[in-house]
Order: C-alpha cells, then sequence, then structure tokens
C-alpha cells in the first residue's frame, strides 16, 4: 500500500518536484545543445513532462518531450535519452540505421539503455530524497 500524505507533506514533495523540472529543463536544454552539434537535424522545442512509461520521444514536428524524472539518474543515462531522441530527427524510427547513428555517437549506449530498463522505476522523488537522507514525512 502507497503511502497517503498529509497536505503539508504533499505540498513539500509537490514544491521539490518543480523545482526537480526547473532543473530537468536547463539539464536537458544544455544536453541538447551539445549533442545537436554532432547528430544534427532541426527540432522546434523541448519539453519535459512527467511521463509514466516513456522517457523520451520525438514528435514529426520536432518537439522533443523528455521525462524529468531522468534527472535522478547518473548523467550519463540523461545523456544516452538525449542522444536517441536527436537521432529521431534523422531516423523517425528503430531501423538498424538509426541504431547505428546511436552508436556512432554513444558506442556504450547498450549499457545505458540496459541501466534504464533496470533501474527506471527507481528514478523517482522520493527514492532520490531517500537516498539524500532528505525526510518527506513531516513527523
Amino acid at each position: 500500500m502507497k503511502y497517503q500524505y498529509s497536505p503539508a507533506e504533499k505540498k513539500r514533495l509537490d514544491a521539490m518536484i518543480t523545482r526537480y523540472k526547473k532543473a530537468a529543463r536547463s539539464q536537458f536544454e544544455n544536453r541538447v545543445a551539445y549533442y545537436h552539434t554532432i547528430t544534427g537535424g532541426e527540432y522546434t522545442s523541448i519539453t519535459i513532462r512527467d511521463q509514466k512509461t516513456r522517457w523520451g520521444s520525438c514528435s514529426s514536428t520536432g518537439t522533443l518531450s523528455f521525462n524529468y524524472r531522468l534527472i535522478f539518474a547518473p548523467p550519463r543515462i540523461l545523456d544516452y535519452v538525449v542522444v536517441h531522441e536527436l537521432c529521431h530527427l534523422t531516423h523517425m524510427n528503430h531501423s538498424k540505421d538509426f541504431w547505428n547513428m546511436v552508436a556512432s555517437v554513444m558506442p556504450e549506449y547498450k549499457v545505458h539503455r540496459k541501466w534504464l530498463r533496470e533501474h527506471g522505476n527507481d528514478l523517482t522523488p522520493e527514492k532520490y530524497l531517500e537516498r539524500l537522507g532528505i525526510p518527506i514525512l513531516l513527523e
């Protein structure tokens, strides 16, 4: 059973999530700018979301969307997702050419992809704060 936060705890957690989303936006914008010089392609905007089943996406109109919870992952994992989505600007599929392009930018991408599959469920603000020893509960 999931713990029900008190209104004060919920407000505190929501405030932290707002800060993490701002930090994520800044981090994604910086990493997209860096890797975009390598991958090329044209994107129109970057959005930050709290998706339940996706770490990122690239629309046919060039919108790059990223899950803010990647801010809790090691930096190379976040970079892998950025590279993955930027490569979709050139290849809007998961073809061999797409994966070859990802590998040309990040040869170790399979390690990062595996890490994300194995540890993605742990990328939550609650678990991150717990690892830092910062309590959410106001007891």
